[in-house]
């Protein structure tokens, strides 16, 4: 059963639109929202988390929507952001207090737990936390909470590779009960590599790809050689034509594999490569 289901999403801005945006995301799974800085990303979870409106379009999670049930819907919710949504003038027992009575779920031995753990300062004021502290006492507030969908924008900016893949880790566990998933926008790729089941790449507030991960990596090729040995036919086809001096690096279409003759290297690429190419593709020549 679908967890997350986004129907032809769409913002306005003067300067920015957002177009269309649909996919689902099924019970268990975590999904990858992928886009270079400006593309939609944030936009798309503010409008899924409810924190903006959309002028068109749907979003319901686990069959509820924000209209019918607000405080219903956003309970489903954990959230952790780039930007640290708690008071400067805080300590943890302050937002342990609010956290208590705001969230009927949320578990203070639970979240007493990752503080211990994680060895958050219980005397000092949120300002005088580091921004990996700040990350951290953000991912223990939700996973003190019995949520069904994480929404993560860049939430792991800021920490060291330890904590990042303790996170990766966390985020695995929360969904292998098949009823919670995850949607997860990082600029740190290497992260989906190991844990996201599917990708959506945006690109100026358009669908560019989704799909699972493993089918996306097995869709291209990265294909590299000498450039002046392109002929046009291939050309066509290359996507984010990379030229150095040394040779040329590209995405190319599985199913154009045929054009490649003899005269090039080619392997799976990471979902790194694909991104890059892809945006490279869209840059004005």
């Amino acid at each position: 059963m679908e967890l997350l289901e986004v129907k032809n999403l769409s913002k306005h801005y003067k300067n920015f639109d957002l177009k269309d945006i649909s996919f689902t995301l099924p019970k268990g799974y975590i999904m990858g929202y992928v886009g270079a800085n400006g593309s939609g990303k944030t936009t798309t979870l503010n409008l899924i988390t409810g924190i903006l409106k959309g002028n068109e379009g749907e979003v319901s999670i686990d069959g509820l929507s924000c209209e019918k049930d607000a405080r219903g819907y956003k309970e489903k919710i954990g959230y952790v952001g780039d930007d640290c949504y708690f008071p400067a003038h805080f300590k943890i027992k302050h937002i342990r207090a609010v956290l208590k009575d705001f969230y009927p779920t949320f578990s203070t031995d639970q979240f007493n737990s990752f503080i211990r753990n994680w060895k958050l300062p219980e005397n000092k004021l949120i300002k005088d936390f580091s921004r990996g502290m700040k990350v951290m006492l953000m991912f223990a507030s939700v996973f003190a909470r019995d949520t069904k969908l994480l929404v993560l924008d860049e939430a792991t900016n800021g920490l060291d590779p330890v904590m990042r893949t303790e996170i990766m880790k966390l985020l695995q566990e929360y969904v292998m009960d098949g009823e919670r998933s995850v949607i997860f926008s990082t600029h740190i790729l290497s992260d989906l590599e190991q844990i996201a089941d599917y990708i959506y790449f945006i690109h100026g507030g358009k669908t560019v790809l989704y799909d699972a991960k493993d089918e996306l990596i097995d869709n291209f090729l990265l294909v590299k050689g000498e450039t002046a040995k392109i002929p046009s036919a291939l050309k066509k086809e290359l996507i984010g034509l990379d030229e150095k001096a040394y040779g040329f690096e590209a995405i190319l279409p599985s199913d154009k594999a045929e054009l490649l003759g003899g005269e090039f290297l080619f392997e799976k690429p990471t979902i790194d490569q694909i991104v890059i190419h892809y945006i490279t593709s869209q840059m004005p020549k």
